[in-house]
């Protein structure tokens, strides 16, 4: 054995996702035992506000034995089989007639995957097929937003508007075209150039690359921009599907009748991997319509359709229905808005993005980034009990669990506030009025969302 592999760390084995790993094998790995609606333990015993709802998609909460028992009933009997061909499942049809009774858009059929790096991928190839099954194979460039997020997969990584994860993979796909994340004139401008557009990819609500809503009109404009260029409109609710954005679907939140809806995390709550393309009839149409040759699309996964995962799901649906989660983020995301709202104060903090959905950013500016003030904040609200992650863009993730109380965030705010003051951030005292100044009507505004909407400034720009 040569000397170098001898003097390497002799520590974890496991490889983690997005992780120093010679820092991870040198300090060790905090190992999570069990949940509990929000919270989270760890081997050691010690009790954590779950934050972020694992990667976003915890949204019925942890410890849910009703999810465990659905699988452990379906795996008793069937634990999966090939959906290939002609054969099916219960659990896959029964979970797909749901779906497509849920669906933003007419006449909906739905291929189901693994994931949401899947679903991207599976969407990629399909408007690309549509596009020649149409006659106008040309018709293959992919347009994209800056700061987009689209899964890790080949196509996905290729469609990143996060700089950082394309870096160092080499030449990706080249029929890839980006846009302003909130311009719709430069993609207006783009499809008006431009004939060899099969579809625009949009997260109505950018997750990973910073949480950030949409400015008012601008899904409705870019909606519409496609309908009048015959692009294909591909909403990526990977995050904000099954209730994270205060609808079922964040496409029913602004009416968007996306041509195809990508979806995966809350349509089981992270307990089994899962994901679902929901396509309109009008992408179907020509796989499904009978002719002289059959039109095979030739793409699947070991695992579509998994009779498990189908069976987990369908649970995963009745509780987030029985409980009435969908309203309860409706309610919940002013009462979080509210909350972090008054950490904008400090002068280490240059936005809080939240308020739209149970979703939320606190971002930083550029000197404290440049300080290593995220770090700090992050090991300070682990040691304080709470954990959560910082963004691509450095900014603080804030996605917790549906079943979060108010009390929790209340808990939730007051850690990062502390969190911010230990890592050297500083803020005047707080006005005696209470935490957000007093919405009057003759500002034009209806709620803590439309505030938003007016305060959000587009990143990097002051």
């Amino acid at each position: 054995m040569d000397s170098a592999r001898a003097d390497r760390p002799t520590g974890t084995r496991l490889w983690h996702p997005f992780a120093d790993m010679a820092a991870v094998a040198s300090t060790g790995e905090l190992v999570i035992e069990r949940g509990d609606g929000a919270y989270l333990v760890d081997e050691a015993g010690r009790r954590y506000l779950d934050a972020s709802a694992g990667l976003w998609y915890c949204n019925v909460g942890h410890g849910r034995h009703e999810l465990a028992e659905a699988a452990a009933r379906q795996m008793s009997t069937l634990a999966s089989y090939s959906a290939f061909g002609d054969l099916a499942t219960r659990p896959a049809l029964d979970l797909a007639e749901r779906l497509c009774a849920l669906a933003p858009m007419a006449d909906a059929r739905v291929f189901l995957t693994s994931g949401g790096s899947d679903s991207v991928d599976t969407a990629v190839k399909l408007v690309r097929r549509y596009w020649a099954e149409q006659g106008e194979p040309g018709r293959s460039v992919i347009v994209t937003r800056e700061h987009a997020y689209h899964g890790m997969h080949l196509a996905g990584t290729s469609l990143a508007g996060i700089e950082a994860n394309r870096a160092g993979h080499g030449d990706l796909d080249p029929a890839v075209a980006a846009v302003p994340w909130a311009d719709a004139g430069a993609l207006e401008a783009l499809l008006e150039q431009r004939a060899d557009v099969a579809a625009f990819f949009c997260e109505p609500i950018i997750g990973a690359g910073g949480v950030y809503a949409p400015p008012p009109g601008y899904l409705e404009r870019v909606r519409a921009a496609c309908e009048r260029h015959g692009v294909l409109f591909v909403a990526d609710e990977v995050i904000c599907g099954y209730g994270r954005a205060g609808a079922m679907f964040a496409s029913d939140r602004w009416s968007l009748d996306p041509d195809i809806l990508l979806t995966a995390k809350g349509i089981t709550s992270g307990y089994i991997p899962l994901g679902a393309v929901i396509v309109s009839g009008r992408v179907a149409d020509p796989f499904w319509t009978p002719g002289p040759e059959p039109v095979m699309w030739r793409h699947g996964y070991t695992y579509s359709a998994h009779a498990t995962a189908c069976a987990v799901a369908n649970a995963n649906l009745d509780i987030v229905d029985r409980e009435m989660l969908v309203a309860r983020v409706d309610v919940l995301q002013h009462a979080l808005g509210a909350a972090l709202t008054t950490l904008a104060a400090y002068d280490a903090v240059s936005e809080v993005r939240a308020g739209v959905g149970l979703l939320a950013a606190v971002d930083y500016t550029p000197e404290a980034k440049s300080a290593g003030l995220p770090s700090r904040v992050l090991a300070g609200l682990r040691d304080r009990g709470v954990l959560t992650r910082n963004l691509a863009s450095g900014a603080l993730q804030v996605s917790p669990p549906f079943v979060i109380e108010d009390t929790d965030i209340a808990v939730l705010a007051a850690a990062i506030s502390e969190s911010l003051a230990d890592a050297g951030a500083t803020r005047p005292a707080l006005p005696p009025s209470g935490l957000l100044p007093d919405i009057t009507r003759d500002e034009g505004i209806e709620s803590y969302d439309d505030r938003h909407y007016l305060e959000q400034r587009p990143p990097h720009h002051g």
